[in-house]
Protein backbone atom coordinates (compact mmCIF):
# COMPACT_ATOMS: atom_id res chain seq x y z
CA UNK A 1 0.00 0.00 0.00
CA UNK A 2 1.10 3.80 -0.26
CA UNK A 3 2.07 5.30 2.68
CA UNK A 4 1.93 8.95 3.41
CA UNK A 5 4.71 10.97 1.10
CA UNK A 6 6.15 14.13 2.16
CA UNK A 7 8.41 16.27 -0.07
CA UNK A 8 9.57 19.60 -0.16
CA UNK A 9 10.72 21.31 -3.55
CA UNK A 10 13.27 24.23 -4.14
CA UNK A 11 14.75 26.19 -6.71
CA UNK A 12 17.37 24.96 -7.19
CA UNK A 13 18.08 21.39 -6.39
CA UNK A 14 19.68 20.56 -3.58
CA UNK A 15 22.62 18.18 -4.76
CA UNK A 16 22.24 16.27 -1.15
CA UNK A 17 18.89 15.12 -2.49
CA UNK A 18 19.67 11.00 -3.40
CA UNK A 19 17.25 10.86 -5.60
CA UNK A 20 14.81 13.82 -6.52
CA UNK A 21 12.80 11.61 -9.00
CA UNK A 22 11.19 8.87 -8.29
CA UNK A 23 8.85 8.77 -4.76
CA UNK A 24 10.07 6.35 -2.84
CA UNK A 25 6.78 4.63 -2.17
CA UNK A 26 4.50 3.71 -5.50
CA UNK A 27 0.28 1.51 -5.42
CA UNK A 28 1.39 -2.11 -5.48
CA UNK A 29 0.61 -3.83 -8.89
CA UNK A 30 -1.96 -6.47 -8.41
CA UNK A 31 -4.64 -8.33 -10.71
CA UNK A 32 -8.09 -7.15 -11.18
CA UNK A 33 -9.59 -9.68 -9.65
CA UNK A 34 -7.99 -8.98 -6.49
CA UNK A 35 -7.98 -5.51 -6.83
CA UNK A 36 -10.83 -3.87 -5.11
CA UNK A 37 -12.46 -5.86 -1.77
CA UNK A 38 -16.10 -5.45 0.12
CA UNK A 39 -14.99 -1.98 1.17
CA UNK A 40 -14.14 -0.30 -2.35
CA UNK A 41 -16.94 2.20 -3.62
CA UNK A 42 -17.24 2.78 -7.34
CA UNK A 43 -16.73 6.43 -6.16
CA UNK A 44 -12.71 5.26 -5.23
CA UNK A 45 -12.01 3.94 -8.74
CA UNK A 46 -10.03 5.88 -11.39
CA UNK A 47 -8.91 4.94 -14.91
CA UNK A 48 -5.16 5.76 -16.34
CA UNK A 49 -5.33 5.22 -20.91
CA UNK A 50 -2.65 3.51 -21.49
CA UNK A 51 -1.34 1.75 -24.68
CA UNK A 52 -1.47 4.92 -26.37
CA UNK A 53 -2.01 5.18 -29.93
CA UNK A 54 -1.76 7.99 -32.47
CA UNK A 55 -2.22 8.00 -36.52
CA UNK A 56 -3.30 5.08 -38.89
CA UNK A 57 -2.84 2.38 -35.53
CA UNK A 58 -5.36 4.59 -33.58
CA UNK A 59 -7.75 4.63 -36.45
CA UNK A 60 -7.60 0.65 -37.19
CA UNK A 61 -7.13 -0.17 -33.44
CA UNK A 62 -10.43 1.47 -32.54
CA UNK A 63 -12.28 0.02 -35.94
CA UNK A 64 -11.25 -3.55 -34.26
CA UNK A 65 -12.94 -2.62 -30.92
CA UNK A 66 -9.79 -2.99 -29.75
CA UNK A 67 -9.19 0.83 -28.87
CA UNK A 68 -10.97 3.82 -27.44
CA UNK A 69 -10.40 7.19 -28.87
CA UNK A 70 -8.39 9.31 -25.99
CA UNK A 71 -10.85 12.21 -25.36
CA UNK A 72 -12.13 12.28 -28.80
CA UNK A 73 -8.73 13.56 -30.57
CA UNK A 74 -6.73 11.73 -32.90
CA UNK A 75 -4.82 9.09 -30.04
CA UNK A 76 -6.40 5.95 -29.10
CA UNK A 77 -5.88 4.01 -26.09
CA UNK A 78 -5.84 0.22 -26.33
CA UNK A 79 -5.40 -0.21 -22.03
CA UNK A 80 -6.16 1.08 -18.65
CA UNK A 81 -4.35 1.37 -15.01
CA UNK A 82 -7.61 1.06 -12.60
CA UNK A 83 -6.65 2.63 -9.45
CA UNK A 84 -8.60 2.09 -6.29
CA UNK A 85 -8.43 3.98 -3.47
CA UNK A 86 -8.15 1.44 0.01
CA UNK A 87 -7.45 1.49 3.30
CA UNK A 88 -4.07 2.58 3.84
CA UNK A 89 -3.16 3.82 0.68
CA UNK A 90 -3.68 2.65 -3.39
CA UNK A 91 -3.74 -0.48 -5.30
CA UNK A 92 -3.54 -0.70 -9.27
CA UNK A 93 -3.68 -3.39 -12.11
CA UNK A 94 -3.48 -2.92 -15.71
CA UNK A 95 -5.10 -4.69 -18.63
CA UNK A 96 -6.06 -4.17 -21.84
CA UNK A 97 -9.65 -2.76 -22.39
CA UNK A 98 -11.61 -5.97 -23.55
CA UNK A 99 -10.56 -7.62 -20.43
CA UNK A 100 -11.03 -4.62 -18.48
CA UNK A 101 -14.56 -4.75 -19.98
CA UNK A 102 -15.38 -8.14 -19.07
CA UNK A 103 -14.01 -7.81 -15.90
CA UNK A 104 -16.51 -4.77 -14.89
CA UNK A 105 -19.61 -6.91 -16.06
CA UNK A 106 -18.96 -8.87 -13.17
CA UNK A 107 -18.77 -6.73 -10.44
CA UNK A 108 -21.55 -5.27 -8.66
CA UNK A 109 -23.65 -2.31 -9.95
CA UNK A 110 -22.06 0.67 -8.45
CA UNK A 111 -18.19 -0.56 -10.05
CA UNK A 112 -20.03 -1.06 -13.03
CA UNK A 113 -21.17 2.06 -13.24
CA UNK A 114 -18.19 4.11 -12.93
CA UNK A 115 -15.90 2.15 -14.78
CA UNK A 116 -18.76 2.88 -17.50
CA UNK A 117 -18.60 6.54 -16.73
CA UNK A 118 -15.27 6.69 -16.42
CA UNK A 119 -14.58 5.14 -20.38
CA UNK A 120 -16.86 6.86 -21.69
CA UNK A 121 -15.77 10.30 -19.65
CA UNK A 122 -11.94 9.06 -21.38
CA UNK A 123 -12.97 8.77 -24.68
CA UNK A 124 -15.72 11.06 -25.45
CA UNK A 125 -15.18 14.00 -28.21
CA UNK A 126 -14.37 17.56 -26.14
CA UNK A 127 -16.44 20.44 -26.90
CA UNK A 128 -15.02 23.82 -28.54
CA UNK A 129 -13.77 25.83 -25.30
CA UNK A 130 -13.49 29.39 -25.64
CA UNK A 131 -14.08 29.46 -29.34
CA UNK A 132 -11.06 26.98 -29.66
CA UNK A 133 -11.54 23.07 -30.62
CA UNK A 134 -9.88 21.04 -28.54
CA UNK A 135 -8.88 17.97 -31.08
CA UNK A 136 -5.44 19.91 -31.87
CA UNK A 137 -3.16 21.40 -29.75
CA UNK A 138 -3.75 25.16 -28.30
CA UNK A 139 -0.91 26.81 -26.87
CA UNK A 140 -1.14 29.51 -24.09
CA UNK A 141 1.43 31.95 -24.23
CA UNK A 142 2.27 33.25 -20.66
CA UNK A 143 2.21 37.51 -20.34
CA UNK A 144 3.37 38.42 -16.95
CA UNK A 145 3.06 41.64 -15.86
CA UNK A 146 4.31 41.61 -12.65
CA UNK A 147 7.62 42.71 -10.94
CA UNK A 148 8.60 39.73 -9.29
CA UNK A 149 7.46 35.90 -11.40
CA UNK A 150 9.78 33.52 -11.44
CA UNK A 151 10.79 33.51 -14.74
CA UNK A 152 10.09 37.46 -16.12
CA UNK A 153 9.10 39.40 -13.17
CA UNK A 154 9.91 42.95 -14.11
CA UNK A 155 10.06 42.45 -18.02
CA UNK A 156 7.11 43.49 -19.11
CA UNK A 157 5.74 45.74 -15.83
CA UNK A 158 5.13 48.79 -18.07
CA UNK A 159 2.62 48.42 -20.50
CA UNK A 160 3.66 49.54 -23.53
CA UNK A 161 6.29 46.72 -23.24
CA UNK A 162 3.84 44.00 -21.77
CA UNK A 163 1.22 44.47 -24.99
CA UNK A 164 4.33 44.68 -27.67
CA UNK A 165 5.36 41.30 -25.95
CA UNK A 166 1.84 39.97 -26.26
CA UNK A 167 1.91 40.55 -30.03
CA UNK A 168 4.99 38.70 -30.19
CA UNK A 169 3.28 35.55 -28.45
CA UNK A 170 0.58 35.99 -31.11
CA UNK A 171 3.04 35.99 -33.90
CA UNK A 172 5.03 33.16 -32.77
CA UNK A 173 2.03 31.08 -32.73
CA UNK A 174 -0.06 31.36 -29.32
CA UNK A 175 -3.86 31.09 -29.33
CA UNK A 176 -4.28 32.35 -26.03
CA UNK A 177 -2.53 35.22 -24.09
CA UNK A 178 -2.69 34.63 -20.40
CA UNK A 179 -2.15 37.73 -18.17
CA UNK A 180 -1.47 37.85 -15.28
CA UNK A 181 -0.65 40.82 -12.53
CA UNK A 182 0.05 38.66 -9.20
CA UNK A 183 2.73 36.44 -9.17
CA UNK A 184 1.79 33.01 -7.15
CA UNK A 185 5.46 31.80 -7.51
CA UNK A 186 6.50 30.01 -3.95
CA UNK A 187 6.83 32.85 -1.28
CA UNK A 188 5.64 34.84 -3.32
CA UNK A 189 3.71 38.08 -1.39
CA UNK A 190 0.06 38.70 -2.60
CA UNK A 191 -0.70 42.36 -3.48
CA UNK A 192 -4.25 44.10 -3.20
CA UNK A 193 -6.64 43.25 -5.99
CA UNK A 194 -6.98 46.83 -6.96
CA UNK A 195 -3.06 47.22 -7.32
CA UNK A 196 -3.15 43.72 -9.62
CA UNK A 197 -6.32 45.22 -11.95
CA UNK A 198 -4.48 48.53 -12.42
CA UNK A 199 -0.93 46.68 -13.76
CA UNK A 200 -3.47 44.12 -16.26
CA UNK A 201 -6.19 46.39 -17.29
CA UNK A 202 -4.66 48.22 -20.23
CA UNK A 203 -3.14 45.19 -21.26
CA UNK A 204 -6.05 43.25 -21.87
CA UNK A 205 -7.63 45.79 -23.43
CA UNK A 206 -5.30 46.70 -25.98
CA UNK A 207 -4.34 43.05 -26.69
CA UNK A 208 -8.14 42.24 -26.54
CA UNK A 209 -8.94 44.88 -28.92
CA UNK A 210 -6.67 43.86 -31.79
CA UNK A 211 -8.19 40.31 -31.64
CA UNK A 212 -6.45 38.37 -29.06
CA UNK A 213 -8.00 35.30 -26.94
CA UNK A 214 -7.62 36.85 -23.24
CA UNK A 215 -7.51 34.44 -20.28
CA UNK A 216 -6.62 36.61 -16.72
CA UNK A 217 -4.83 34.89 -14.48
CA UNK A 218 -6.13 35.52 -11.19
CA UNK A 219 -7.85 34.32 -7.76
CA UNK A 220 -10.08 37.36 -7.11
CA UNK A 221 -13.16 38.51 -8.51
CA UNK A 222 -12.45 42.32 -8.58
CA UNK A 223 -10.00 41.68 -11.11
CA UNK A 224 -12.39 38.68 -12.77
CA UNK A 225 -14.50 41.74 -13.22
CA UNK A 226 -12.38 43.72 -14.53
CA UNK A 227 -10.61 41.92 -16.84
CA UNK A 228 -13.55 40.49 -18.41
CA UNK A 229 -15.12 43.92 -18.29
CA UNK A 230 -11.70 44.83 -20.61
CA UNK A 231 -12.17 41.91 -22.97
CA UNK A 232 -11.11 38.72 -21.25
CA UNK A 233 -12.61 35.69 -22.17
CA UNK A 234 -11.15 33.33 -20.06
CA UNK A 235 -10.47 33.00 -16.15
CA UNK A 236 -7.80 31.28 -14.68
CA UNK A 237 -7.89 30.57 -11.10
CA UNK A 238 -5.26 29.09 -8.98
CA UNK A 239 -7.54 28.65 -6.19
CA UNK A 240 -10.17 26.94 -8.80
CA UNK A 241 -12.65 29.49 -7.70
CA UNK A 242 -13.24 28.52 -4.70
CA UNK A 243 -10.52 31.15 -3.26
CA UNK A 244 -12.88 34.36 -3.46
CA UNK A 245 -16.49 33.47 -2.85
CA UNK A 246 -17.92 35.65 -5.49
CA UNK A 247 -15.80 34.31 -8.26
CA UNK A 248 -17.84 31.66 -9.56
CA UNK A 249 -20.90 34.02 -9.58
CA UNK A 250 -18.66 36.27 -11.43
CA UNK A 251 -17.66 34.00 -14.08
CA UNK A 252 -21.08 32.57 -14.30
CA UNK A 253 -22.65 36.04 -15.13
CA UNK A 254 -20.12 36.48 -17.93
CA UNK A 255 -20.14 32.84 -18.92
CA UNK A 256 -16.82 32.97 -19.13
CA UNK A 257 -14.98 30.17 -19.82
CA UNK A 258 -12.69 28.79 -16.97
CA UNK A 259 -9.42 27.22 -15.99
CA UNK A 260 -9.89 25.07 -12.94
CA UNK A 261 -6.80 24.73 -11.16
CA UNK A 262 -5.14 22.49 -8.12
CA UNK A 263 -2.85 23.78 -5.35
CA UNK A 264 -2.49 22.99 -2.06
CA UNK A 265 -2.10 25.65 0.37
CA UNK A 266 -1.02 29.45 -0.22
CA UNK A 267 1.37 30.39 -2.63
CA UNK A 268 3.21 32.12 0.71
CA UNK A 269 4.11 28.33 2.24
CA UNK A 270 2.58 25.83 -0.30
CA UNK A 271 6.16 24.33 -0.93
CA UNK A 272 7.09 23.84 2.95
CA UNK A 273 6.04 20.05 3.44
CA UNK A 274 3.45 19.05 0.57
CA UNK A 275 1.63 16.11 1.72
CA UNK A 276 -0.20 13.18 -0.50
CA UNK A 277 -1.21 9.76 -0.45
CA UNK A 278 -1.06 9.59 -4.11
CA UNK A 279 -0.97 13.18 -5.83
CA UNK A 280 -2.69 11.87 -9.25
CA UNK A 281 -5.74 10.80 -7.62
CA UNK A 282 -6.07 13.21 -5.14
CA UNK A 283 -6.09 15.70 -7.70
CA UNK A 284 -8.45 14.52 -9.40
CA UNK A 285 -11.03 13.95 -6.88
CA UNK A 286 -10.58 17.56 -5.79
CA UNK A 287 -10.99 18.58 -9.15
CA UNK A 288 -13.95 16.47 -9.67
CA UNK A 289 -15.65 18.26 -6.81
CA UNK A 290 -14.60 21.52 -8.12
CA UNK A 291 -16.38 20.76 -11.27
CA UNK A 292 -19.20 20.02 -9.68
CA UNK A 293 -19.13 23.10 -6.89
CA UNK A 294 -18.86 25.02 -10.27
CA UNK A 295 -21.86 23.80 -12.07
CA UNK A 296 -24.34 24.85 -8.93
CA UNK A 297 -22.59 27.85 -9.44
CA UNK A 298 -24.12 28.27 -12.71
CA UNK A 299 -20.70 27.62 -14.69
CA UNK A 300 -21.10 24.97 -17.61
CA UNK A 301 -19.03 22.02 -17.76
CA UNK A 302 -18.55 22.77 -21.11
CA UNK A 303 -16.43 26.19 -20.42
CA UNK A 304 -14.29 23.94 -18.09
CA UNK A 305 -10.95 22.94 -18.52
CA UNK A 306 -8.50 21.34 -15.30
CA UNK A 307 -4.83 22.05 -14.39
CA UNK A 308 -2.96 19.26 -11.83
CA UNK A 309 -0.99 23.17 -10.78
CA UNK A 310 2.46 21.38 -11.54
CA UNK A 311 4.46 23.24 -9.03
CA UNK A 312 1.92 24.39 -6.47
CA UNK A 313 1.76 22.81 -3.63
CA UNK A 314 3.76 19.42 -4.63
CA UNK A 315 7.25 18.30 -4.51
CA UNK A 316 9.58 17.06 -7.20
CA UNK A 317 8.52 13.27 -6.36
CA UNK A 318 4.72 14.94 -6.75
CA UNK A 319 5.39 16.42 -9.84
CA UNK A 320 6.76 13.44 -11.79
CA UNK A 321 4.09 11.02 -10.52
CA UNK A 322 1.31 13.65 -11.41
CA UNK A 323 2.78 13.92 -14.86
CA UNK A 324 3.21 10.16 -14.92
CA UNK A 325 -0.54 10.24 -14.40
CA UNK A 326 -1.70 13.02 -16.18
CA UNK A 327 -4.01 10.95 -18.58
CA UNK A 328 -5.87 10.17 -15.63
CA UNK A 329 -7.45 13.84 -16.01
CA UNK A 330 -9.58 12.85 -19.31
CA UNK A 331 -11.74 10.47 -16.64
CA UNK A 332 -13.09 14.39 -15.59
CA UNK A 333 -14.63 15.09 -18.88
CA UNK A 334 -13.45 18.11 -19.62
CA UNK A 335 -10.11 19.71 -21.22
CA UNK A 336 -6.92 19.64 -19.85
CA UNK A 337 -4.10 22.32 -19.67
CA UNK A 338 -0.68 21.47 -18.25
CA UNK A 339 1.79 24.51 -17.14
CA UNK A 340 5.49 22.59 -16.89
CA UNK A 341 6.88 25.73 -18.64
CA UNK A 342 10.76 26.97 -16.70
CA UNK A 343 9.69 25.23 -13.68
CA UNK A 344 11.72 24.26 -10.89
CA UNK A 345 10.55 20.31 -11.63
CA UNK A 346 12.87 21.44 -15.15
CA UNK A 347 15.34 22.89 -13.41
CA UNK A 348 15.56 20.92 -10.64
CA UNK A 349 17.15 17.85 -13.01
CA UNK A 350 20.33 19.77 -13.18
CA UNK A 351 20.57 22.80 -11.45
CA UNK A 352 19.62 24.65 -14.49
CA UNK A 353 18.63 28.23 -13.92
CA UNK A 354 15.64 29.54 -15.21
CA UNK A 355 17.00 31.11 -18.72
CA UNK A 356 18.31 27.28 -19.11
CA UNK A 357 15.37 25.16 -18.99
CA UNK A 358 13.93 25.45 -22.87
CA UNK A 359 14.63 21.45 -23.24
CA UNK A 360 13.14 20.16 -20.23
CA UNK A 361 10.31 22.70 -20.94
CA UNK A 362 9.97 21.57 -24.23
CA UNK A 363 10.40 17.66 -23.55
CA UNK A 364 7.24 18.14 -20.62
CA UNK A 365 5.19 19.77 -23.26
CA UNK A 366 5.54 16.88 -25.56
CA UNK A 367 4.65 14.56 -23.02
CA UNK A 368 1.62 15.94 -22.32
CA UNK A 369 0.92 16.27 -26.07
CA UNK A 370 1.13 12.64 -26.17
CA UNK A 371 -1.15 11.71 -23.16
CA UNK A 372 -3.95 14.05 -24.93
CA UNK A 373 -3.23 17.22 -23.18
CA UNK A 374 -5.01 19.88 -24.89
CA UNK A 375 -3.81 23.11 -23.34
CA UNK A 376 0.03 23.93 -22.82
CA UNK A 377 0.62 27.10 -20.78
CA UNK A 378 4.29 28.42 -22.03
CA UNK A 379 7.22 31.23 -22.02
CA UNK A 380 8.78 29.89 -25.02
CA UNK A 381 5.45 29.86 -27.56
CA UNK A 382 7.24 29.15 -30.90
CA UNK A 383 9.50 26.58 -29.84
CA UNK A 384 6.87 24.90 -28.33
CA UNK A 385 4.85 25.14 -31.72
CA UNK A 386 7.57 23.62 -33.77
CA UNK A 387 8.20 20.52 -31.16
CA UNK A 388 4.41 19.86 -31.27
CA UNK A 389 4.29 20.35 -35.03
CA UNK A 390 7.02 18.11 -35.64
CA UNK A 391 5.17 15.56 -33.24
CA UNK A 392 2.09 15.40 -35.04
CA UNK A 393 4.13 15.24 -38.52
CA UNK A 394 5.51 11.80 -37.39
CA UNK A 395 2.58 10.62 -35.96
CA UNK A 396 1.32 11.26 -39.70
CA UNK A 397 3.88 9.50 -41.04
CA UNK A 398 2.60 6.20 -39.96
Amino acid sequence: MLGKLVISDSDPWPRSRPDPVMPQNIPIATDLDSLIDAETSGAQLWLRPLALLAGKAATRAIADGLALPLAGGNKAFAAAELLARRRGGFASAVAPLPRLRSWAEKQNAPVKTRLARLLAALSEKRAPWAGLALDRPVIMGILNVTPDSFSDGGSFIDPVRAIAHGRALLGAGADIIDVGGESTRPGAQPISPQQELERVEQVVRELASAGALISIDTRHANVMEGALAAGARIVNDITALSGDPRSPAVAARAKAHVVLMHMQGEPQTMQAAPLYDLASVEIAEYLDGRIAACEVSGVAKSRIVVDPGIGFGKGAAHNFEILARIGLLHGLGCGVLIGVSRKSVVGGLANAPVGERLPGSLAGALHAYNQGVQILRVHDVAETRQAISMAQAIEAGA
